[in-house]
């Protein structure tokens, strides 16, 4: 009879897990790509250039992959229930800030500290679901949080559009601080507390890796308003990069590194963190340049851009199963070329086809195409990270995988938009174009980049067989 009670008690637990942190990682996703239709309507109301704009977007990117790592260390330490809580109500709280925002800098610093909050939930959303759900179980709970995720990624654009214009940009923070208070109490009140096997902080590590991110990404940010031989923008250039090497050599000895650089000696496994940073460059920073121009230049509303991105961001929920299904045939690397190199296909054919004056349906083949290429990439590449990692260590290579792509983002703002800036500017539509064109260009050629990287884990893969990569010692344990 007692055995009979907890049955039912566990499967309620489960329920309330997998709801609380697949909304949880709902509303984080959703800031990845809300804001990219409501930009120019940003930049009308509170004035600002471009510079602004892309910290609009970056500031958030860039504290969330920083952090992300350092976020499931703290819930390791203090108990993952409190600092899920506490991430939510970071999030929520600075969610009402941006939408209070009286100028560009307040909204900067108000989506940092979104960032922030987002850092320490998500990679807590997954260990909570992890120790509530059994094992037998996992697959599906995993799907639906994943599911959740996906739907913020496609519908982030339109749900951006539809709000900016039938409300007011505000609102896309405003909304995420109902589900934000909603969730709080429930979390608190429904999910177990658990603490990690690791309770130790790599702070320094964290303060290197940051200070360092933020050096460069500041000097592309800055490079083309200060002049690119301009002691700031040198500084930051040579000072982030300072930090970096700083970062790789400290981890190399910390007895616990947050960013274990171990990992990094298979070769498919710094390959495919590799690809999945210049795919992220190339695609984020065309996104960000390209939600404008459908705007600035298409003359369409924040809602009808946001639908008319659809065929871009939400073929992934389409081709992403499919693309799943066809890598547990033969592999995961020839899946992940051929979406990459989609990718690079579709932002040549965006580049070809902008102009002042477009028609949509020219422009429908290049959404498509990258659209595909996007479902092609992120399952399988996911398959790969963990593929190359022993059982043991899949949880930081993801955070470590998913920091990285974070990363890609943020540089990929700043550096399509220091070379837009460069060549062309918001004067007029021929202008937005003649700076879009080569930006767009660079994208392509970064995720080209990406595919051909890809291409040589295919190959790797290929040559050794199936066997390889099975080794003693910190060697991997699996061969892509």
């Amino acid at each position: 009879m007692t055995q009979h009670r907890k049955q039912p008690a566990r499967r309620s637990s489960a329920v309330w897990a997998v709801a609380i942190t697949s909304m949880a990682g709902f509303i984080t996703a959703l800031d990845n790509l809300i804001v990219t239709t409501a930009l120019p309507s940003i930049r009308k109301d509170l004035g600002g250039g471009l510079e602004d704009l892309e910290w609009t977007v970056s500031a958030y990117t860039l504290t969330f992959a920083v952090l992300l790592m350092f976020g499931a260390s703290l819930g390791d330490r203090f108990g993952r229930r409190r600092l899920f809580a506490i991430g939510l109500t970071i999030f929520t709280a600075a969610s009402a800030a941006a939408a209070l925002a009286p100028g560009m800098g307040e909204l900067i610093a108000a989506r940092a500290a979104q960032g922030v909050g987002a850092a320490i939930v998500t990679p807590l959303t997954l260990t909570l679901l992890a120790a509530a759900v059994p094992a037998e179980r996992r697959g599906v709970a995993f799907g639906v949080w994943g599911a959740a995720s996906g739907i913020a990624v496609a519908t982030g654009p339109l749900i951006g559009g539809t709000l900016t214009e039938h409300l007011s940009w505000q609102w896309i923070f405003w909304v995420n601080v109902p589900l934000g208070l909603a969730l709080i109490p429930l979390a608190l009140l429904r999910l177990d507390e658990s603490h990690g096997p690791n309770p130790s902080l790599d702070l320094a590590g964290t303060a290197l890796v940051s200070g360092g991110l933020f050096g460069i990404v500041y000097a592309l940010v800055r490079g083309n308003a200060d002049g690119w031989t301009s002691t700031p923008v040198l500084g930051g250039f040579f000072a982030g990069t300072a930090l970096l090497v700083g970062f790789v050599l400290y981890e190399l000895r910390a007895k616990h590194p947050m960013l274990p650089m171990r990992l990094f000696r298979h070769r498919s496994f710094s390959a495919i963190n590799a690809a999945s940073l210049l795919m992220f460059l190339g695609m984020f920073g065309s996104i960000f340049l390209l939600s404008q121009y459908l705007q600035t230049v298409g003359g369409y509303s924040p809602m009808e851009a946001g639908v008319r991105m659809l065929p871009w961001t939400a073929m992934p929920m389409i081709a992403g199963p499919l693309a799943g299904a066809l890598s547990d045939r033969i592999g995961g690397a020839p899946v992940v070329t051929v979406g990459m190199a989609l990718n690079a296909v579709g932002l040549g054919l965006w580049a070809l086809a902008v102009k002042p004056q477009v028609s949509y349906t020219a422009l429908l083949p290049a959404l498509i195409v990258c659209g595909i290429g996007m479902g092609m990439f992120f399952a399988p590449s996911a398959n790969l990270v963990m593929s190359t990692v022993r059982p043991e260590e899949q949880g930081i290579a993801s955070g470590a995988n998913n920091a990285i792509r974070e990363v890609g983002g943020a540089i990929g703002v700043a550096s399509l938009a220091a070379v837009f800036s460069a060549q062309g500017g918001y004067g007029s539509a021929s202008l937005f174009v003649d700076g879009l064109r080569p930006a767009l260009w660079v994208g392509a050629s970064a995720v080209a980049l990406a595919a051909a990287l890809a291409l040589l884990m295919a190959r790797q893969r290929k040559a050794d067989g199936p066997a390889a990569g099975i080794a003693v010692g910190d060697a991997p344990v699996a061969a892509i």
